[in-house]
């Protein structure tokens, strides 16, 4: 249901977005901004969802030679060897691991000290020993399913039903009244939706005008923008109509914002002429715009399909890892360049890992899996333990390499939330089980 309505709101706001340019009297077209008292400053949080459950186990591989043995040999056919692995990286312990080939500039990043790789995340109620899980007792649901890890991972807790961390957090810092404070550049994102937040859909490339409302006798013109105007402003007193009206008045708001967006200059960053650079592209604008307004918090999503990989994994995933790096670097190069470094961090999601072992041409689907952080203000660094790469043992939940993960999505996206300036109440407001866990720090932010 909520999916449908999502679906039907975004053509609303479509059809809707282009419209504040028929000059329609009685309506303040100025994007609602925070008030300056609420923030003290401005940031920004942008999510990278890895959509279809990235093979977090190929994207960072453990050097140490126990390790490494028990890798190749578990993973066989999809073991990275030799020129599929990057030069060696360290942990703070001097611990060798080599980054998939495919992320040629997140290797760059992290050697700058502006990049932390979060291990063995994932969907937990409260820290988890294997012998509970097993006895049933770990209070999840639906671990390997694509759609109920997604909403998971987004509401960052392990419930049926829930909020989006994201706008969950946005409601609770008090930045409801901002347009553009939660934005998804590619599709319907549950971690945007919050109690009173809503978030928008602005995708690059979208169009801000209706047809049919510029004609050379100004006469007819304005009568089509008088009937706008007429839709606008009447209700009757019907809920419904009401309804409607909000969401077209919503949609000047967004529309106007977004035409002022559009007259910025451009920036000297290029970025990859691919979906994922492109919506990245988008979101820098969108922080430029905002971020001249004053004080404030914003909350993004894009997403980059194409990691469930059950076959053609070991090409596949490079081309993805090969667009997502140059991405993500392209968007850090732009933040530099903004002066907005410090004040924007960038990071990864995805449903779950993948089986550690191959199903012959690919994966299958996991649990606990890995994550990247990068902004000016990430402690760069590697964060959490690679599990115990032994096929039923103490770290595995089913035999074939299933990672049980020992940081919670809770306390990752908490971690980002503490940055983003929410107080120990209002990250307990925004994740109900993070009390569960002994800290609510992982510690890669500044």
């Amino acid at each position: 249901m909520k999916s449908s309505y999502n679906s039907q709101r975004r053509r609303f706001l479509k059809l809707t977005a282009g419209m504040a340019s028929l000059g329609i009297s009685g309506l303040e077209l100025l994007p609602h901004v925070a008030s300056a008292s609420t923030f003290s400053d401005y940031k920004a949080l942008v999510c990278i969802y890895l959509n279809g459950g990235n093979d977090g186990n190929n994207m960072i591989v453990p050097l140490d030679s126990k390790r490494y043995n028990a890798y190749q040999s578990i993973r066989g056919n999809l073991a990275l060897t030799g020129s599929k692995l990057l030069a060696p990286i360290t942990d703070g312990s001097g611990n060798p691991y080599a980054l998939n080939y495919g992320l040629v500039e997140i290797n760059a990043l992290y050697n700058s000290g502006r990049l932390g790789i979060v291990l063995n995340t994932g969907t937990l109620l409260n820290p988890l020993s294997k012998s509970v899980y097993l006895q049933g007792q770990g209070g999840l649901n639906n671990l390997f399913s694509h759609s109920d890890q997604l909403a998971q991972t987004q509401t960052g807790q392990p419930i049926p039903n829930g909020k989006g961390w994201g706008g969950s957090l946005l409601d609770n810092l008090g930045g409801t009244q901002d347009m553009l404070a939660a934005v998804s550049v590619s599709v319907p994102a549950l971690l945007l939706q919050g109690n009173t937040v809503i978030g928008n859909i602005v995708t690059p490339g979208s169009s801000l005008n209706l047809a049919g409302m510029d004609f050379w006798d100004p006469t007819v013109s304005q009568a089509r923008r008088q009937a706008v105007n007429q839709i606008i402003t009447q209700d009757g007193g019907y809920v419904l109509r009401q309804s409607a009206n909000q969401a077209m008045a919503n949609g000047l708001k967004l529309s106007n914002a977004l035409k002022a967006n559009a007259k910025q200059s451009p920036l000297a960053t290029v970025f990859p002429s691919t979906s994922i650079g492109s919506q990245m592209q988008q979101v820098i604008n969108l922080i430029r715009f905002r971020s001249q307004q004053g004080s404030g918090r914003q909350v993004f999503f894009c997403s980059l399909d194409g990691f469930d990989t059950h076959g053609g994994q070991l090409w596949q995933q490079w081309n993805l890892f090969t667009q997502l790096s140059q991405a993500m670097n392209a968007f850090y190069l732009a933040t530099q360049e903004t002066g907005l470094s410090q004040q924007v961090t960038s990071f990864t999601q995805s449903e779950f890992s993948r089986t550690l072992q191959s199903n012959g041409d690919g994966s299958d689907h996991g649990w606990g899996n890995h994550q990247l952080v990068l902004g000016g203000a990430v402690k760069g660094g590697i964060y959490g333990q690679l599990p115990d790469f032994t096929l039923n043992g103490v770290d595995d939940a089913n035999g074939r390499g299933v990672w049980i993960p020992k940081i919670a999505t809770t306390q990752f996206a908490a971690t980002l939330g503490r940055w983003f300036g929410a107080s120990a109440t209002e990250l307990a407001a925004t994740f109900p089980n993070l009390s569960q866990f002994a800290s609510s720090n992982v510690g890669f932010m500044g």
